[in-house]
C-alpha cells in the first residue's frame, strides 16, 4: 500500500479502510505517525536497510519473509510504503515473493512524491504550453550503478530525479553535458513534500546544487528539472499559508485532539500533541449512578461540555438504557460542540447558549424554564460555581453530579515539555483546566517559560484563567471551538 508523500491526509480511501482493519502493519521509516494512529493492529517499522547493497537485500529478504509468515498465520497484513509502492520502491519484489509463496494480495496505489510536488510545491509536472511529458528517474540503480544520463538526450519535458541529493552536482552536470539540457533550464529541489517541514529551493541547472547546499536541504528530496519549475511563484499555496511550518503545541486530552491536529495540518502547521490533562472517572461514581437511575425526577439536565455528555452517557449505557431514558426531560447545552455531542446520541438540546460562558447559559435557562424546577448538572469534579449558583438564586433546585475529573497527564514528562518549548511557536490553550495543569507541569516559572511563545486561547473564560496565572494571551477565539481557535490563530498570523 502506498502511504503518499507525507501528508497523512493523502492516503486513499481504500488505504485508510485497510489500515484500520489490518492485524499487522509493517511500515517504512519515514511514514507520518499521524497515519499510523489509524492502525489498530500490531505496528512495526521495517524501514532501516543499511548502506551497502548486501545489507539492503538482507533487510528486504527479511521483510518478504515477515509478510509471508504473518499471512500464513492467518493475519491480514498491510505493507505500508512511502509514495506509491510501484514507483522506485521494492513493491514489485515483495509482490513476487507473495506470489511465490501462494499468498493472496492486493496492491493499493499511493500518491507519489513527484505527484505530491505538483500540489504542494506549486510545480506542475506538465503544462499545455510548456511541457507535455514527464520522465521519472532514480539517480542510483541496483548495486549502486549510476543512471546513464545520455538516455535523456531526446527527452524535452519535465525530468524528476529521485534519491539524487547526494550526487546533485554530478546529476546537474550530467543533464547539461550528457543529456544536453541548457544551463539556464529552471530547476527546483523539494524536501519533505506535503509536510509542514517542506522546503523548496529554486534555481537553474547551473546553480541549483550550490543553492541547495547553501540552504542545507537534506533527504528525502526530489529534483525537478524543466520549464515548469519556474511556475512556482505563481502556483505555490501550501507554504504560503499563515500557519505553514509553525510548530503548535496542542494541550487537549488525547481523545479530543484529533480534530484539532487535522485542522492544523490542513493549514500547513506542524501540530505537536502534548496533553496537559487526562480525563478520568470521578473518585466516587455513586452520584452519577444514582442520577441516571432517577432521571425522571428532574425537569432539566444541563451539559456544560462534550466531556460531560460523553461520561454521563457511559453510565446511561452501563445501566442498559438509551435516549428514551431522558423521556420528556428538557436538555440544555453550552455551545454547539456540546449540543453536537448530545445529537450523536439521538438527543436534541432544547436550550443552547449563544456564547460559551456559564452566565449566558444560565440566562438562557432562566428565560425558558420556570422556577421552581429540579435541575441536574453533570460536569467535572472541579468547575466554576457560577452556573449552579445563578440557578439556585432563581429558586431552582440544582444537583451537581461529578461525572469525570481532570488530572495532570504524565507528570514525569515535565522536563520533556520544558525542552519541547524551545522549538514551539504557538501553544493552544483549550480549557481552563488545561491551562492550570500546563502551569503545574512547568512549575513556578511557568509564566516565564511560556513568555517565549504565542498563546492562543479557545475563549474568554480560558483567557481569564491564563491571565490570572500570569500568562500573556495573544489570541482569544470568538467562537469557542477547536475550529474557531485555529481560525482565530490564522487571522492573527495573517495580520500585518
Amino acid at each position: 500500500m502506498g502511504a503518499g508523500p507525507g501528508d497523512p491526509g493523502l492516503i486513499t480511501v481504500r488505504g485508510a479502510e485497510l489500515l484500520a482493519t489490518a492485524d499487522v502493519v509493517l511500515h517504512d521509516e519515514l511514514i507520518d505517525h499521524a497515519l499510523l494512529d489509524r492502525a489498530h493492529g500490531q505496528v512495526q517499522s521495517v524501514g532501516k536497510r543499511g548502506s551497502d547493497e548486501a545489507s539492503k537485500q538482507a533487510a528486504q529478504d527479511s521483510i518478504n519473509a515477515a509478510l509471508v509468515a504473518h499471512a500464513h498465520d492467518g493475519k491480514s497484513v498491510v505493507r505500508l510504503k512511502g509514495g506509491d509502492p510501484f514507483l522506485f520502491g521494492r513493491g514489485a519484489e515483495e509482490v513476487l515473493a507473495l506470489r511465490a509463496a501462494q499468498v493472496p494480495f492486493e496492491v493499493v496505489s499511493g500518491v507519489s512524491s513527484a505527484v505530491g510536488a505538483t500540489g504542494y510545491a506549486g510545480i506542475p509536472l506538465t503544462h499545455r504550453d510548456i511541457a507535455s511529458s514527464v520522465t521519472f528517474v532514480t539517480a542510483v540503480k541496483r548495486g549502486g550503478e549510476s543512471f546513464d544520463w545520455s538516455e535523456l538526450q531526446r527527452v524535452q519535458g519535465t525530468v524528476c530525479v529521485f534519491m539524487g541529493l547526494r550526487r546533485l552536482e554530478q546529476i546537474c552536470r550530467a543533464l547539461m553535458i550528457d543529456a544536453g539540457r541548457p544551463p539556464q533550464t529552471p530547476a527546483a529541489v523539494v524536501q519533505w513534500i506535503s509536510r509542514p517541514q517542506q522546503r523548496c529551493v529554486e534555481g537553474t541547472l547551473a546553480d541549483i546544487a550550490h543553492r541547495t547546499a547553501d540552504q542545507g536541504l537534506g533527504s528525502p528530496s526530489l529534483l525537478i528539472v524543466g520549464e515548469v519549475a519556474a511556475m512556482r511563484d505563481q502556483l505555490s499555496w501550501f507554504d504560503a499559508q499563515p500557519l505553514f511550518g509553525k510548530r503548535v503545541l496542542v494541550t487537549r486530552p488525547a481523545h479530543q485532539a484529533a480534530s484539532t491536529l487535522t485542522a492544523l495540518r490542513r493549514r500547513g502547521a506542524q501540530p505537536v500533541p502534548f496533553p496537559s490533562i487526562a480525563i478520568e472517572p470521578p473518585p466516587d461514581p455513586t452520584a452519577v449512578t444514582r442520577a441516571v437511575a432517577t432521571m425522571t425526577d428532574y425537569d432539566l439536565v444541563v451539559f456544560t461540555s462534550a466531556n460531560g455528555v460523553q461520561w454521563f452517557w457511559r453510565e446511561v449505557e452501563r445501566q442498559g438504557r438509551d435516549a428514551r431514558a431522558f423521556g420528556g426531560i428538557k436538555l440544555a447545552a453550552i455551545g454547539p460542540a456540546t449540543a453536537a455531542g448530545l445529537r450523536n446520541h439521538g438527543l436534541e438540546a432544547d436550550i443552547v447558549a449563544e456564547t460559551f460562558v456559564a452566565e449566558q447559559l444560565a440566562e438562557s435557562i432562566l428565560a425558558h424554564v420556570d422556577s421552581p424546577a429540579r435541575v441536574m448538572l453533570p460536569r467535572a469534579l472541579v468547575a466554576r460555581e457560577v452556573l449552579p449558583n445563578m440557578l439556585r438564586a432563581s429558586g431552582m433546585q440544582v444537583d451537581v453530579v461529578p461525572v469525570y475529573q481532570t488530572t495532570t497527564a504524565t507528570p514525569r514528562r515535565a522536563q520533556l515539555l520544558r525542552d519541547e518549548l524551545s522549538d514551539i511557536d504557538v501553544v493552544l490553550l483549550t480549557s481552563s483546566s488545561t491551562v492550570q495543569k500546563l502551569c503545574e507541569l512547568l512549575g513556578e516559572d511557568a509564566a516565564e517559560q511560556l513568555a517565549t511563545v504565542m498563546l492562543a486561547s479557545i475563549g474568554p473564560i480560558t483567557t481569564k484563567t491564563a491571565e490570572d496565572l500570569g500568562l500573556a494571551v495573544a489570541v482569544t477565539a470568538e467562537v469557542s471551538t477547536a475550529t474557531g481557535l485555529v481560525d482565530a490563530l490564522e487571522r492573527a498570523l495573517s495580520s500585518p
